[in-house]
């Protein structure tokens, strides 16, 4: 991850070299690295500087320095999963378990399909290099779900901002928002299928202020380009963030690069954070099994002190099981000093180390030492069963649960997406007016099969009868 945030800022500089207690340390020029140290212990990050905001010119080491847990922030063991539920086990916003409603922790099994003749990439070869988003995609290559339900899916750690809400400082604050940040991206690891993409002014909204404390409500408010608006409050925080993407083919990937940005404001305290998603691939479009990638820098930046955040998710190497997922990111004060280090994979947990106020001389060398690293993000990895059901998690399974109340317009009641989640077919349209059929007279000129006019219509405006017509607006 590059540390460049213009004239005020000295970037950090140098080789990373092994010291005899590291971990593991990479020479990557201006990029510092964290490779996970082991339990119980910190990381240090040393240079030729006179103080810890000078990184200009010295060579930096990663060491690992043995050090009490002193941090504030608190690890990701503290959170109470029972029930189903995901709340924080100190969270405020937790009311009793008997007022909270029972929520399915599964879905039908998704039914088994004919192996079609053809593969993603024959739908997609004749779009290399175009826009993807409005092309027609199977039903096999879908999941039960609108595009509007999946963005949802970003507050499925939502208590991590419950407790970046009770944050000592800003600076740890921050640490658990690009720990939230990055625990969005962790069902794609294993969910390559696709959301149904909503209508014009469909919306859905999600009620969780029982058990997590929050209620977001969603709408598509353009189809061309198609753009969602999102709107997430609780008690200690409100997010909303504008989404769109594009998406285009690369040869033998699909990659799809998110637009808009992200808002997040704490009502206690006013920081208000912005950030931008990452860059995504879809690899192995022309043949083998799809998995999904995520690469790019993420600047995360706190409005009202200055502090920010850098996270770089680093491309996966596909046959290097250690090189896989990683993240790696660095929380800086206003004044461009090392606060926080985040390391970790999008998949599964990130950590953080807080930079000691301790400081030391190694051979002449300015030395900053890292408390011991906690965990302020853990996956809950679904149920081996959920194969069966589209890989969802118990959080996304809730999604498109039927309640009373929502709008007319909400996702839930769409019903080709609610067939495909029960596993019946979904009907095919009959036309009204025209019948299907091949038209004899040019045969054998054109033996295509037409759409022909069976008749009755001008006979159904004279009586103004329209009863056979369906309601389709």
């Amino acid at each position: 991850m590059q540390f460049d945030f213009g004239p005020s800022c000295v970037g950090l500089r140098g080789s990373f070299s092994k010291s005899r207690s590291c971990r593991s340390v990479h020479r990557i020029g201006k990029r510092l690295v964290i490779q996970g140290a082991s339990e119980g212990r910190g990381t240090g990050v040393e240079n030729n500087g006179e103080s810890s905001s000078d990184y200009e010119e010295g060579d930096a080491t990663i060491s690992v320095i043995p050090q009490r847990n002193k941090s504030p922030i608190a690890a990701a063991e503290d959170v109470d999963v029972s029930n189903g539920t995901v709340a924080p086990a100190t969270s405020s916003s937790a009311i009793p378990a008997a007022k909270k409603r029972q929520r399915r922790t599964r879905i039908p099994d998704k039914p088994y399909l004919r192996i079609m003749p053809w593969n993603l990439w024959t739908i997609l070869k004749n779009y290399i290099g175009k826009e993807l988003t409005e092309i027609p995609i199977p039903f096999n290559f879908c999941e039960p779900l609108s595009m509007l339900q999946r963005l949802v899916e970003d507050y499925e750690y939502s208590e991590i901002l419950d407790k970046a809400a009770m944050a000592s400082d800003s600076c740890e604050q921050l640490a658990y928002v690009a720990a939230f940040t990055v625990s969005s991206y962790a069902t794609t690891s294993n969910r390559t299928a696709k959301p149904f993409n909503p209508l014009l002014g469909e919306t859905y909204e999600l009620d969780r202020t029982d058990d997590l404390g929050w209620k977001c409500i969603s709408e598509q408010v353009s189809h061309h380009p198609h753009v969602v608006a999102q709107h997430c409050e609780s008690k200690n925080w409100i997010c909303h963030q504008e989404f769109s993407m594009t998406s285009s083919l690369k040869g033998k990937y699909l990659q799809v690069k998110p637009l808009g940005m992200t808002h997040l404001t704490f009502l206690s305290s006013g920081n208000r954070y912005t950030w931008k998603k990452v860059t995504t691939n879809v690899n192995n479009i022309i043949f083998g099994k799809l998995w999904v990638d995520h690469h790019g820098e993420m600047e995360i930046v706190n409005h009202k002190t200055g502090e920010k955040c850098v996270l770089q998710f680093i491309p996966s190497e596909p046959f290097s099981p250690s090189k896989q997922r990683k993240v790696t990111g660095a929380v800086m004060n206003a004044k461009r000093e090392l606060v926080w280090v985040l390391n970790g994979t999008w998949d599964n947990k990130m950590e953080a180390s807080k930079v000691a106020e301790k400081r030391s001389q190694v051979k002449g060398k300015q030395v900053l030492e890292t408390e011991a690293p906690v965990v302020v993000w853990q996956r809950r990895w679904p149920p081996p069963e959920a194969e069966k059901y589209y890989n969802l998690s118990e959080f996304a399974c809730q999604l498109n649960e039927l309640e009373e109340g929502v709008a007319p317009t909400d996702s839930r009641l769409r019903p080709d997406q609610r067939l495909m989640e029960e596993g019946l077919p979904v009907p095919q349209y009959e036309p009204i007016w025209f019948k299907k059929e091949m038209d004899t007279s040019m045969y054998p000129i054109d033996d295509s099969v037409y759409h022909l006019y069976k008749g009755k219509y001008w006979e159904c405006k004279e009586k103004q009868n329209w009863s056979v017509c369906p309601d389709i607006f």
